[in-house]
């Protein structure tokens, strides 16, 4: 195990503190793309502070997975169905039979295949 592994298995557990809301905003504001945390180390321990990632990661966005997926769900109207089959959940007044079942298993195969892509869109990992 290196010294990196060996000092995060030995921490300990995390400090709270309270802020109230302007010097939280006040706090995000001075730690530009830092963590909070990253940022509020490197103020507390300042030389000795080990340097911490300058920024997030954001995803690289696939605009072409985006507008098909767009595209989809507009023409797919999924919302509303879902909404009626959700109303009448709510009321007690859904009767599944077997064309409505099979309708059920397509929604929610259109659902999984919506999430896929919208993940591999957004360059995340599913």
């Amino acid at each position: 195990m290196d010294q990196a592994q060996n000092n995060k298995s030995k921490r300990i557990p995390p400090l709270s503190i309270r802020l109230t809301e302007e010097e939280r905003v006040l706090l995000e504001q001075r730690a530009g793309s830092l963590s909070l945390a990253g940022y509020i180390k490197s103020v507390v321990f300042a030389d000795g502070a080990p340097r911490y990632r300058s920024h997030r990661q954001t995803p690289e966005l696939d605009a072409k997975l985006l507008a098909e997926l767009l595209t989809h769900l507009g023409a797919s109207r999924m919302a509303s169905k879902l909404n009626q089959i959700a109303k009448h959940l709510n009321q007690g007044t859904l009767i599944v039979d077997p064309d409505q079942d099979g309708d059920l298993k397509a929604a929610a195969t259109e659902v999984a295949w919506i999430r896929s892509t919208l993940l591999q869109a957004l360059g995340t990992k599913s």
